[in-house]
C-alpha cells in the first residue's frame, strides 16, 4: 500500500544548529541568529533569512557573554566586530534570562 501525505509531514525534519558559545545543538527556532551582512555589519536575524554568513546563540544571557568577550563570534561569522556592534549586542544579551545554574 502507498503512505499518505500525512505520514510524510509527521516525519518531516526539524532544522539543528549549534550554539557557538556552548556548542549545544537545538532546533533552529530555538536559537538567535547573527548575520555578518554583505555591507559588513553584524545583526541581530530575528527572521532567520537575511543575506549573509550567520551563526547561532542560545537566548540565555551566559552564552552572549562568553561569546562576546573573545573573537569566537568574529571568527564564527569571518568578520570584523565594531566596538560599537559588541555594545549594542551586549546591551541585547544583557535583556536575556540566565540560564539554569
Amino acid at each position: 500500500m502507498k503512505s499518505t501525505s500525512t505520514q510524510s509531514v509527521t516525519n518531516k525534519r526539524v532544522p539543528q544548529r549549534t550554539c557557538i558559545a556552548c556548542r549545544q545543538v537545538r532546533a533552529k527556532r530555538e536559537l538567535i541568529r547573527l548575520v555578518h551582512t554583505p555591507e559588513g555589519n553584524i545583526e541581530i536575524d530575528t527572521t532567520g533569512k537575511k543575506a549573509g554568513r550567520g551563526a547561532y546563540l542560545h537566548p540565555l544571557r551566559e552564552c552572549w557573554e562568553s561569546v562576546l568577550k573573545g573573537k569566537r563570534l568574529e571568527h564564527a561569522l569571518r568578520g570584523r566586530l565594531s566596538l560599537e556592534s559588541r555594545e549594542q549586542l551586549l546591551n541585547y544579551g544583557r535583556t536575556l534570562p540566565k540560564g539554569a545554574s
